[in-house]
């Protein structure tokens, strides 16, 4: 198809007497900011589990409710101004959103935010064992394993009903799975400086350059985990947290850091060491579109043009200034680009 659409868009004081040290003003305002983000994200985790009992199956994860909000007429007001002109025309308004390695649901909650501002309706899901669902990473060893929550939605959506998937990261490869196997349930795949393979090549292969190659990293890494047993190969890995921040969020605010560093979870490998098989008559016939992260040191801007190269989508999007995470340091672009990528006839 070609790229056809490029865009840009101190010291702690010590009381006399005192035998140990006491906190500094700051160091306690961080630490009760820490506990702040910390119970946000828990009363999070038990939003997205009561919203998801009005659901079949309890796989499928929806944050948030338009109707639930309740808005002022000045916030009507400037609403409006936001909206597209022609958002009346767009034919798919469901959005799906799907996290990448480690995250969750939780993840897009400005972008949902946004979007069910502008009037689409955004569902967030967690992949298995992410976010609250709670399945053991050693029991993860596909693909098909790690894409259930997103094909169980699909297989229940109507058939006169379609929907736009959004892939961040890792997240990439999951939809590319969906695009694989019900095509027809999906207008456009977009792929958020995602693992955007080729048949035949690994999602784990993307970020070779940053990790070491494959073999490497299940022989050597520091940050696996071995789910049953040293003796056995490791099941999954998480960063720690001084990595994370130096790949992920070197841009994002730092109480959607803090979030973050209270609510990610390991990544089962499986998934992401499996070679993708993907047909030229399903995904090969599917609308794609990539939106590039231009100061992304996971995956950096010059490993993510050559995904769009060798394995050309319809339109290529850039985001200047965003990290890894442009949900957390670049929202509002995110969601400008998401609009523009619905509106695209």
């Amino acid at each position: 198809m070609g790229n056809k659409l490029i865009r840009m868009t101190k010291k702690d004081p010590k009381e006399n007497g005192s035998k140990s040290k006491r906190m500094g003003r700051s160091q306690r305002k961080m630490l009760a900011e820490e506990e702040m983000l910390h119970k946000q994200a828990l009363s999070m985790a038990i939003h997205q589990h009561q919203l998801s009992q009005r659901f079949e199956g309890s796989m499928s994860r929806r944050i948030g409710s338009t109707g639930s909000r309740r808005r002022n007429q000045s916030e009507s007001s400037n609403l409006t101004k936001q909206l597209p002109e022609n958002l009346d025309n767009i034919k798919t308004k469901n959005i799906v959103l799907i996290h990448g390695e480690g995250f969750g649901a939780w993840c897009w909650y400005k972008t949902i935010a946004l979007l069910e501002e502008s009037g689409l309706v955004p569902t967030a899901l967690d992949l298995t064992g992410s976010g609250i669902e709670l399945t053991d990473t050693k029991n993860i060893n596909t693909l098909e394993d790690y894409s259930k929550p997103l094909i169980d939605y699909l297989q229940k959506l109507p058939e006169t009903e379609n929907v736009i998937l959004v892939g961040h990261s890792t997240g990439g490869a999951c939809i590319s799975y969906a695009l694989d196997h019900y095509p027809e349930k999906i207008s456009k795949a977009i792929y958020l400086c995602g693992t955007m393979v080729s048949g035949g090549q690994r999602p784990f292969d993307v970020f070779a350059e940053q990790l070491g190659s494959a073999e490497l990293f299940m022989q050597e890494s520091k940050f696996l985990i071995y789910g049953n047993g040293k003796e056995q190969p490791p099941t999954g890995f998480m960063f720690e947290k001084e990595q994370m921040r130096g790949l992920y969020f070197n841009q994002s605010p730092s109480k959607d850091v803090a979030l973050a560093m209270v609510s990610m979870r390991h990544t089962p490998l499986g998934p992401i060491m499996e070679k993708m098989s993907l047909s030229s008559e399903k995904y090969g016939t599917g609308r794609r579109f990539y939106i590039q992260t231009l100061d992304d040191h996971a995956l950096s801007p010059d490993i993510q043009e050559k995904l769009v190269r060798e394995n050309p989508p319809e339109g290529v999007f850039k985001i200047k200034g965003s990290d890894h995470c442009p949900f957390f340091s670049k929202p509002q672009s995110l969601h400008k680009i998401l609009l523009e990528i619905a509106q695209i006839p």
